[in-house]
């Protein structure tokens, strides 16, 4: 079996959402061998963080929180495509040449997965191309970017894939990976009440990947 960990490691120094400092994770070692026969240690972090996935909640008012997204729908055949040639945001006329299909989870790859630091100008995913995946019933989104869209009002592409149930992975890395069908694992935090949760996902090959 071959797979790619798509997840973001999550340090310090990592990137984080427009390098705001109370984005960054911390980390508070409260044990170790000089004050007691342990070593263990708190860890302070967005949900937000590196690799994770969005609940309605984060911009909808009373939506729904993580733990309503089932393991059912983050276990799954996903198609990742090649977008490495948009410079600024994915629009429709992007995503029509890879024939999106109602039930798929689509991933894009762009540039942004090869970035070592956090890029202001990140590539996202434009309100129209949103509206459009809406209209197929796509199953879910992934992004090699820390947020789906960048500078909108009112957060439109958020919104326009939530109104239709879709579920929403940010900050992947897919640098190392080809274009085509995996086996998704996505793996959230079993978190409860809040508005996302960092997950561990893996692309697996060789599964089975029909629809």
């Amino acid at each position: 079996m071959n797979y790619f960990d798509v997840s973001m490691p999550i340090h310090p120094a990592m990137p984080v959402y427009k390098n705001k400092p109370e984005k960054r994770p911390s980390f508070e070692v409260t044990s170790d061998f000089t004050t007691g026969s342990s070593h263990e240690t708190r860890i302070h972090i967005d949900v937000h963080t590196g690799t994770h996935i969005d609940a309605h909640l984060h911009m909808i008012e009373g939506g729904s929180t993580i733990e309503a997204i089932t393991l059912d729908r983050l276990i799954v055949p996903c198609r990742v495509l090649d977008l490495t040639s948009v410079t600024d945001a994915i629009h429709q006329v992007d995503l029509e040449a890879h024939n999106p299909q109602a039930g798929e989870f689509l991933l894009f790859k762009t540039k942004n997965s090869f970035a070592k630091e956090f890029e202001m100008n990140f590539v996202y995913v434009a309100e129209d191309a949103a509206s459009w995946l809406a209209s197929i019933g796509i199953k879910g989104v992934g992004i090699d970017a820390l947020g789906i869209e960048r500078s909108q009002l009112s957060h439109p592409t958020h919104k326009a894939l939530f109104a239709k149930d879709i579920i929403i992975i940010e900050g992947l890395r897919l640098g190392d990976v080809p274009q085509g069908e995996y086996l998704l694992v996505a793996l959230p935090l079993a978190l409860v009440g809040l508005d996302a949760a960092p997950a561990r996902v893996l692309l697996v090959e060789g599964m089975n990947t029909k629809l």
